[in-house]
């Protein structure tokens, strides 16, 4: 271990790993900021992550393009988000019941629709060669980045400008922090949250065409493992910010890619296994860090700690 080749072998393994796993958590924690910016919250997404990744491998695999397969993939997302937003926009309706319904009912579409993809190989989303100019196929693999990835980037800032330079981000914060306000103003906080818990479940739905056509890379039925949940808390510890979501998901992705790294360069001892677990437990330090009222408030909507 004392090789300064192999430790930078395992950061390369590492950052790139990150950028790998990461850019689903991406796209999910952009999507539940948006919806959460509005004043609902959205804990159906592990149900949009599940459904739009079986139907963007299906869709890619149908057609034999993979990027037809993102754009149905992120309109899945955004059809299962939209009857989110519908049936929370009823009288006495809990954001957090019909949310955990809808997880329910995306997984298991998902599982009974993909049944027949579990064995196809579907065409997959190009990586972007960024270590072309090493002739070392460590350092091209790890720097082979999802093509998706800059697309999550540039989403990142477009919001993050968005929402304090444009009169959709003022009217989305308005609705999210003063319901009263916002129809004093003569818009519907409805309308409002209908509209950016549907673009929400789009910009996850992105996250889930990731996970099929490119990292794994397909279709089964264990494909999320907890990821839509996980971005949740991940918002949380972004503060509602996207270009935190951004840090936030590159952390996470860095935390589920050490384990491979270790192997990657060697280190097969059964010990690795144990990193396997590093989200999970960055997921729970970050509930216990924000179960102060104190803590959890600061940053978000208002709206959001009101029982409606």
């Amino acid at each position: 271990m004392g090789d300064p080749t192999l430790w930078a072998h395992l950061a390369l393994a590492i950052v790139g790993g990150a950028i790998r796993v990461g850019t689903p958590f991406l796209f999910v924690s952009l999507g539940e900021c948006l919806t959460e910016k509005s004043g609902r919250v959205n804990l159906g997404l592990e149900g949009v992550l599940v459904f739009s990744a079986m139907a963007g491998f299906g869709g890619a695999w149908a057609t034999g393009s993979p990027w037809l397969g993102v754009l149905l993939a992120g309109a899945s997302g955004a059809a299962l988000a939209l009857l989110h937003g519908l049936l929370c926009s009823l009288p006495r309706a809990s954001d957090i019941a019909t949310g955990i319904a809808l997880m329910l009912l995306g997984a298991g579409l998902a599982f009974y629709l993909g049944k027949p993809l579990i064995q196809p190989q579907a065409p997959q989303i190009p990586a972007l060669p960024l270590g072309a100019w090493s002739d070392s196929a460590q350092v091209q693999s790890a720097l082979a980045v999802n093509a998706l990835f800059p697309i999550g980037l540039a989403l990142a800032a477009l919001l993050a400008w968005g929402f304090t330079n444009t009169r959709f981000g003022l009217v989305l914060r308005m609705a999210g922090d003063s319901t009263d306000a916002a129809r004093a103003l003569g818009y519907s906080v409805n309308r409002v949250r209908i509209a950016a818990t549907t673009a929400g479940g789009f910009i996850a739905g992105l996250g889930g065409a990731s996970l099929s056509l490119h990292y794994p890379g397909s279709w089964n039925e264990g494909l999320s493992s907890g990821q839509g949940l996980i971005a949740v808390a991940l918002v949380i510890f972004a503060r509602w910010r996207p270009l935190a979501c951004l840090g936030a998901a590159l952390l996470f992705g860095g935390a589920g890619a050490i384990g491979p790294a270790l192997q990657s360069v060697g280190l097969s001892g059964g010990y690795h296994h144990l990193f396997n677990a590093v989200p999970y437990v960055l997921t729970l330090a970050i509930l216990v860090a924000t179960c102060s009222p104190r803590r959890a408030l600061k940053g978000a909507p208002v709206e959001l700690t009101l029982s409606r």
